[in-house]
C-alpha cells in the first residue's frame, strides 16, 4: 500500500476545526434521543454511525460482531448502528481530516491511542464532562491506566478506552530449547544472537511484517526511546538524532544483515508473520498482542508458545537509558464523540453498552484484546495473559501533542520507503540518512505548527 504525504495535516485539521467551532453543538447535550419508560435513550427511527479500523486478522468475526451488537443496541434503543472502517494509519488521519473540515460524519470514531493527541488538538471532538462520563458508565468503570491518553491531563479527556493492546513478543518454546536457549531475550543484541541460532533451512528465528500499515514505526519508538531519545523533546522533534538511524539500522538489518527473517516479510504484513509463527516456522513472535491468542491456540503451536517482554534495552547497548522500560506504547483503541454530531445522546449510550463488563469479556474472548473494563480485566485468570500485563505497566505513552499523527506516519514512511531497498537485500546508507531527514524537517513543521495552534 502507498502512503500520500500527511505533512500538516494535523495543522490542516486544527485550522479547519477552529473555523467550525460556531457550527458544533458546543459539547454533550440531549440531543439524539429522548428517555423511554426504561430509563434509556430512544432512538427509533435514528441511526448512528460508527468508524472503526479493519481487523484484517478476523474480518468474518468483526463482521459477526457489528451485526451482533448493532442487534443488541436495535433492542435497547430502537437505534440502528452503521459501521465505516479504516485500514491504515493513513486511512485513519485522512477520515479525520475530511469529517473536521466539513463538519459532518461518523458519531463515533474508534482510534488508536496514539491518534488520540491528534484528535483532540482539533477541537472537534467532545471534551468530557463528568454527565458525560456518567453516561457512558463512569470513569471508575475503567482500568484507570487505560487513561494514560485519553487527553492532556484528567480534566480534560476525550478519548474513552475501549480496549488494550500492549504490545509484547511470542516465542516457540521448543524452537528456543532445541537451541539451546535458557531463556527469551530482554536486549534487542541478544534478539539477534538467538535468532541467528533458530535460523535453520525454511525456520527462520524471527517473524515480523515490514510491510505492516501499523506497527513498523513501533520498533524504532522503542529503540529511540531505550536509548534516551524521547523522539519529541518540548517543542524540538529529535528524529535526526543517531539513535533512530541504529534503530532503522537494527531493524532492517534483521533482514539485510543477520539474515534471521524470512526474504518474503518484505511484503508481509501483521498477520502474515502470525501465520508464519502459528505455523512453527519462526522462533519469535513480534509485535504482537493477546490478539494473536485466537489464531495462536488454533494453530501448529497451541501448546508451546508464551509470551514475554520485548526488549527493553536499546541496541548497542546494556541497560536502558530511559526513564522507565517502554516495554511497549501505551496502545489500544479509544472511542471519541464527535462535537458535530447530533447524536450524543445514542453516542454515550452506544459506548455505555460496549463497554460494559459482559460485552468486553466477549471482545475479549473473539478477538483476544485486554479489556478496558477494570471489571472485566480482573476477572481474566489465564495465566498467558500474566505478560501482557506486566507489557500494560511497563508501557510508556507517546507523545500528546497534535502534530504526533504527523511524526508517527513519517516513522512508518521511512520503512514505506525503504521496502524496494529492503526487497533488493540491502538498504543504502545515504539514501536511510535522506529518507530521515526529510521526516525530520516535515515532523519538525507539524510540531512547530502544533505548538503555535
Amino acid at each position: 500500500m502507498r502512503f500520500k504525504s500527511t505533512t500538516g495535516l494535523a495543522a490542516i485539521v486544527t485550522a479547519a476545526a477552529l473555523a467550525l467551532t460556531g457550527c458544533g453543538s458546543g459539547g454533550s447535550g440531549s440531543s439524539g434521543g429522548s428517555t423511554n419508560a426504561n430509563g434509556k435513550v430512544d432512538g427509533t427511527g435514528k441511526t448512528l454511525n460508527v468508524l472503526v479500523g479493519v481487523l484484517s486478522q478476523y474480518p468474518e468475526q468483526q463482521k459477526q460482531w457489528q451485526s451482533d451488537i448493532a442487534a443488541k443496541f436495535k433492542a435497547e434503543t430502537g437505534a440502528d448502528v452503521k459501521f465505516e472502517t479504516f485500514a491504515s494509519a493513513n486511512d485513519e488521519l485522512t477520515r479525520i481530516q475530511t469529517s473536521v473540515v466539513s463538519g459532518q460524519g461518523p458519531d463515533i470514531y474508534g482510534l488508536g491511542t496514539t491518534f488520540t493527541p491528534t484528535a483532540y488538538a482539533t477541537k472537534a471532538f467532545v471534551t468530557l464532562s463528568d454527565d458525560d462520563w456518567k453516561a457512558v458508565g463512569g470513569k471508575d468503570r475503567f482500568n484507570q491506566a487505560a487513561l494514560g491518553i485519553s487527553g492532556p491531563d484528567k480534566d480534560h479527556q476525550a478519548g474513552i478506552p475501549f480496549v488494550s493492546r500492549p504490545f509484547v513478543m511470542a516465542y516457540n518454546k521448543d524452537l528456543l530449547a532445541a537451541a539451546g536457549i535458557d531463556k527469551p531475550a530482554t536486549t534487542w543484541d541478544e534478539l539477534a544472537a538467538q535468532a541467528k541460532k533458530m535460523t535453520k533451512g525454511d525456520t527462520y528465528g524471527i517473524a515480523t511484517g515490514y510491510k505492516d500499515n501499523y506497527d513498523p514505526w513501533k520498533f524504532i519508538w522503542a529503540m529511540s526511546v531505550q536509548a534516551g531519545n524521547p523522539l519529541v523533546d518540548g517543542n524540538k522533534l529529535k528524529m535526526d538524532d543517531p539513535t533512530v538511524k541504529k534503530a532503522y539500522e537494527t531493524y532492517f538489518g534483521w533482514l539485510t544483515q543477520d539474515k534471521v527473517v524470512d526474504p518474503a516479510s518484505v511484503g508481509w504484513s501483521n498477520s502474515n508473520a502470525v501465520a508464519a509463527f502459528a505455523s512453527g516456522k519462526a522462533g519469535y513472535l513480534m509485535m504482537t498482542t493477546s490478539s494473536s491468542i485466537p489464531t495462536l491456540d488454533k494453530s501448529a503451536v497451541a501448546g508451546k508458545y508464551e509470551y514475554t517482554l520485548m526488549p527493553t534495552v536499546a541496541p548497542g547497548e546494556t541497560q536502558s537509558k530511559s526513564d522507565g522500560d517502554a516495554a511497549s506504547i501505551l496502545s489500544g483503541d479509544n472511542l471519541v464523540v464527535a462535537d458535530y454530531s447530533k447524536q450524543k445522546d445514542l453516542a454515550f449510550a452506544y459506548i455505555k453498552l460496549i463497554t460494559s463488563k459482559d460485552e468486553q469479556l466477549n471482545y475479549q474472548k473473539t478477538f483476544g484484546d485486554l479489556p478496558a473494563n477494570a471489571e472485566a480485566l480482573a476477572s481474566l485468570t489465564d495465566p498467558k495473559l500474566k505478560p501482557l500485563a506486566d507489557a500494560a505497566a511497563k508501557s510508556k505513552a507517546t507523545p500528546f501533542t497534535g502534530a504526533w499523527g504527523d511524526i508517527q506516519l513519517g516513522l512508518l514512511n521511512v520503512t514505506v520507503q525503504s521496502v524496494p531497498d529492503l526487497a533488493a537485500g540491502k538498504v543504502d546508507d545515504s539514501a536511510l540518512d535522506q529518507r530521515i531527514k526529510d521526516a525530520q524537517n516535515k515532523g519538525q513543521a507539524s510540531l512547530d505548527r502544533a505548538s503555535k495552534g
